[in-house]
C-alpha cells in the first residue's frame, strides 16, 4: 500500500466525470487499498477516485460507527429520502467548508472487491459521505451545493459536519 497525492481545488480532474470500471483486477485492488490508507492518513470521512487523479468510478468510505472501511465500484444513488443539512469539507479543499443540503437517508448500489453487488444504506454522515463521494465521480464538489447565506433559514440547524 502507498500514499497517493490528493489533488488540490484547482485541479481540472476534479471537474471530469470518473469512467466505469469494466474489469476488477489486481491494480484496481491496488488503487482501492492505497485510497483507504491516504483517506486514514488525512484524517478523511472519504475519498474518490478523481481526488487521487484516477478517473475511475471508484470510492472508499469510513464507515467510523462501524469501524470498517466501506468500498465501492461504480457506486449509484437508488434510493433516498428525507433532508439534513450540514457543513462540508473535502480533502480536496483544506481549510474550506460550507452548508449543504443532502438526503437524510441513502442507499446506493455497488461492486465490491470481489465483484459482488451490493446494496448500502446509511444515515446521517454516512449518506452524506456517499452523496459527497459519489459527486465527485461526476465531477461535482461541495462548494457547488453550499447554500449561500442569504438562503438559509433562520435557526437553521448545521449538524453531520463532514
Amino acid at each position: 500500500m502507498a500514499l497517493r497525492e490528493i489533488r488540490k481545488f484547482k485541479d481540472p480532474i476534479l471537474r471530469k466525470k470518473a469512467r466505469p470500471v469494466v474489469k476488477i483486477d489486481k491494480r484496481l485492488l491496488t488503487l482501492l487499498d492505497d485510497m483507504a490508507e491516504t483517506m486514514i492518513e488525512a484524517d478523511g470521512v472519504g475519498l474518490a477516485a478523481p481526488q487521487v487523479g484516477i478517473l475511475k468510478r471508484v470510492v472508499v468510505i469510513n464507515d467510523i460507527e462501524n469501524e470498517k472501511i466501506i468500498e465501492l465500484i461504480n457506486p449509484e444513488v437508488i434510493a433516498q429520502s428525507g433532508e439534513q443539512i450540514g457543513l462540508e469539507g473535502c480533502l480536496s479543499f483544506p481549510g474550506m467548508s460550507g452548508t449543504v443540503k443532502r438526503p437524510a437517508e441513502v442507499t446506493v448500489r455497488a461492486m465490491d472487491r470481489n465483484g459482488n453487488n451490493v446494496e448500502i444504506t446509511g444515515t446521517g454522515i454516512l449518506a452524506r459521505a456517499f452523496c459527497h463521494e459519489i459527486d465527485h465521480l461526476d465531477g461535482v464538489v461541495f462548494l457547488d451545493k453550499v447554500i449561500p447565506e442569504s438562503e438559509k433559514e433562520e435557526g437553521e440547524e448545521e449538524e453531520n459536519a463532514l
